[in-house]
Formats: C-alpha cells, structure tokens, sequence
C-alpha cells in the first residue's frame, strides 16, 4: 500500500520527532514509510469511533441498504455501527498476541487507568507505555492497509466511498436533437 504526504500530514504529531509533523520517515533510500504518530492516531480516531458505536443507545441503530461488489451488483441489509463493533474485535483479537491483548482488554475494553493495569499485570510503568504504544501502531497500520476494505478512514467505511478515480464525461456542448437522424 501507498501512502503519501497528503494523507499523513493531517494525522501527524507536530511535536514528533520522528517526522517533525509531516507523517512520513525515510526508511531506505527514496523510500518513506509513514511515522508511528500517524499510526497511532489512526487507531485512535478508530477506537473514538468503537467507543461511539458501544456505548451507542441500542434502539439507536439504523439498517442501511448497501450495494454490494461483484458482477451481480446486489444490494444487501446491514448494520453498520454492529459490524464494526464486530470488526475492530476481530482485527485487535488476530493481531496481538495474548500478553498484548489481556493488556489491550484491561486498559481500553475495561477502561483501567495505567496504574491498575501496572498492579494487574505487574509490570513497570515504562514498559506498560511501551506495549501501549507499540500496540496502537500496529493496529493503526492494519486498520489502514486491511484489504479489500480497511477500518480507516472511517467516512469509506461507513458510507461506501470508494478510492476509485471516477472518469469525468464534460458536458455536451450545442443544441440537444430532438429525435434521432433519419437513417439514409
């Protein structure tokens, strides 16, 4: 996957270090790969967005009526704050180990501060962050390069834009006919 400065610089850190505020770090020579400030701020819009559809009245949830890909173009019933709940639970779940998840489970699904998650596990501060950090940029960067849809950005997901160059037709210029030419 792609990433460009346009869309790193708008979720990146203006006190990093590491990119300075414009998203991507050289990784090789003419190579840039996208800093973890922006990888880490892509998980958090993305846990923003699980707490909202959690905590979310149920009677609150709407059916929306979606097309689906493919060569038949059917359209399907969905709901989408649930299968994203469903999503973003699926994709923490595969990608950490299970030291990382009971981490994961008591500090963001529990909702403990880092000093009861230090007494739980019984780690330090410095390597509780550390784990913290290292999680979130993980899963930023699988939130975003997930194919064939990522989790991020958050409107593609929930309102079926597509990243596809749609070919612009300019209007037609002059008189419309009113019925087609006569054949000769």
């Amino acid at each position: 996957m792609e990433w460009t400065r346009s869309e790193t610089i708008g979720l990146a850190s203006v006190q990093c270090t590491t990119c300075h505020g414009l998203g991507l770090r050289p990784v090789k020579k003419g190579k840039e790969a996208p800093c973890n400030c922006v990888l880490r701020s892509i998980f958090r819009a993305c846990f923003r967005r699980f707490r909202k559809s959690v905590e979310q009245e149920k009677h609150l949830s709407q059916c929306t009526f979606n097309f689906t890909g493919g060569r038949e173009r059917s359209m399907t019933w969905g709901r989408k704050d649930e299968e994203y709940i469903a999503d973003f639970l699926l994709m923490v779940r595969r990608l950490l180990s299970d030291d990382e998840y009971r981490i994961f489970r008591f500090h963001y699904l529990l909702g403990a501060d880092w000093r009861l998650c230090c007494v739980r596990l019984k780690m330090d501060r410095g390597d509780f962050f550390h784990y913290i950090y290292k999680m979130e940029a993980r899963l930023g960067k699988a939130f975003r390069e997930v194919e064939p849809y990522g989790l991020f950005p958050l409107d593609e997901y929930f309102h079926g834009a597509t990243r596809d160059v749609v070919a612009f037709t300019p209007p037609r210029v002059g008189p419309m006919p009113l019925r087609p030419p006569m054949a000769a």
